[in-house]
């Protein structure tokens, strides 16, 4: 069974852009989209409404930094403390281009870091080499429960 791809973002045009995206790109995976860091945390711990979801990780997360309720840092920051969440792929999607936003993300643990372009074409591009390496060619760490 594949791994989803966790995409974390609360601009719907961005979730509608990385869906197609993703799309294009023909990665089987299925893709759970989450609007808000605090159903993030929920959804990857299994609590709240996801409770009762299937047992595993994300193949990969990819984190908006500016969300409702628990920014990015603060979702990365609780995916890198716990044991069993630590080792997921985390890929920072985000329109910073700040350098402290950068550095605070590298430092807290993120794998990628990357801006998303404005450009349709170039969004297009980036999002289907990001699912294409994290998906198809990363080799992730063994299930974990």
């Amino acid at each position: 069974m594949l791994r989803p791809i966790l995409l974390v973002e609360d601009n719907p045009n961005d979730v509608e852009l990385t869906l197609i995206a993703l799309e294009r790109s023909r990665i089987a995976n299925p893709v759970v989209t989450l609007r808000d860091g605090a159903e993030a945390l929920d959804y990857l711990r299994q609590e709240g409404e996801y409770r009762n979801r299937a047992p595993g990780s994300p193949a990969v997360i990819l984190l908006d930094k500016k969300l409702p309720k628990v920014d990015g840092h603060e979702v990365l920051k609780a995916v890198r403390e716990d044991e069993s969440l630590k080792r997921i792929p985390v890929v920072m999607l985000t329109s910073s281009r700040e350098e402290k936003d950068l550095l605070r993300s590298y430092d807290l643990g993120v794998n990628a870091y990357v801006v998303k372009p404005v450009e349709f074409d170039d969004f297009m591009d980036a999002i289907n080499d990001l699912g294409m390496f994290w998906a198809v060619l990363n080799e992730p760490p063994p299930f974990t429960s």
